[in-house]
This record gives C-alpha cells, sequence and structure tokens, in this order.
C-alpha cells in the first residue's frame, strides 16, 4: 500500500505525531503488560540501591543500560506476540515456536541483566554489611 493511500492515522507527518505514536506505544505497554510494572518497579529499586550504594558513574551506567535493553526487549516480545495475534487468533504450533522463542529473548536478557545488577551491587553491598 502506498503512502498517500493510508489513512490519516497511519501516516507520520510530523516529528511531534512521529513522538505521539511512540509515546502511545510506550504507553499500551506499560498499561497492558504486568511484566514492565515488575520492570519498572525492579529497575527502581536496583538504581535507587546503587544511588544509596553510591556506586561510581561508570558501573551505574551499566545498570542504565541494563534497564532499558530489558524495557526494549520486553516491547519487541510484546509486539511478536501482538502479531501473532493479528496473523491467527487459532492455535498453531509455529506460531507457539514464535512466541516462544520471543519469550525465551526476554528470558535470556532477563538473567544478563540479573548477572549485571549482581557484579555492579554486591561489592559495594557486601562493603557496607561486612
Amino acid at each position: 500500500m502506498e503512502k498517500e493511500n493510508l489513512p490519516s492515522e497511519l501516516k507520520n507527518g510530523s516529528w511531534g505525531k512521529t513522538f505521539k505514536n511512540a509515546f502511545a506505544g510506550c504507553w499500551y505497554a506499560f498499561t497492558t503488560q504486568k511484566n514492565f510494572i515488575v520492570h519498572l518497579l525492579v529497575s527502581l529499586s536496583v538504581l535507587l540501591l546503587a544511588l544509596w550504594l553510591q556506586v561510581s558513574y561508570e558501573r551505574f551506567l551499566f545498570l542504565v543500560l541494563a534497564v532499558f535493553l530489558g524495557f526494549t526487549v520486553e516491547m519487541v516480545n510484546t509486539t511478536v506476540e501482538k502479531l501473532v495475534d493479528l496473523i491467527t487468533d487459532k492455535y498453531h504450533p509455529t506460531a507457539k515456536i514464535i512466541k516462544d522463542l520471543s519469550a525465551g529473548l526476554m528470558l535470556i536478557v532477563s538473567v544478563g541483566t540479573a548477572v549485571i545488577g549482581f557484579l555492579v551491587l554486591f561489592p559495594p553491598l557486601w562493603q557496607r554489611f561486612f
């Protein structure tokens, strides 16, 4: 379908509309996906703990990057799930594999970000309490 034939709500005519659509996507994810709320609460806790422990700027940067990586992959996972649901509303073994792969991607990133959090926060926690 050519761009000029698209309905107006599907055209990105301005920067403002582009950002509005992007924020709408983020809002959808945060208001409909329980994992986003969990990710937000855990991320805020980790970042506040890092501030309390006064971790170095470089270490804090690793945590921030891990947080944004987690949100990004969570949105990709949600996108894949919604796309599969759009294509078929019936059970299909290939659709299941696609959804499982997407969830597996999120699992791998979750484990990786947890390892980053542990490596960044454990040494200063150990020093603070022992």
